[in-house]
């Protein structure tokens, strides 16, 4: 169950981030730092999230 937890977290935080990134993108800021910061942080939770699922498949932690 906290498996399923932790997974949700990062799903909301990939989905926060990303959402700041687009708002900082319409505002015109198209080239920006924040919008930069904001998808590298998306791309670093979603690489993570993966390599925590690959892991735990491998380990045993979640089954199938």
């Amino acid at each position: 169950m906290l498996l399923k937890i932790f997974v949700f977290v990062l799903l909301a935080l990939i989905i926060s981030s990303l959402y700041t990134a687009w708002r900082h993108i319409v505002k015109g800021e198209g080239h920006s730092e924040k919008a930069v910061k904001a998808l590298t942080v998306r791309i670093s939770l979603s690489l993570f999230l993966f390599i925590f699922l690959v892991a735990g498949l491998y380990l045993g932690l979640i089954h199938r």
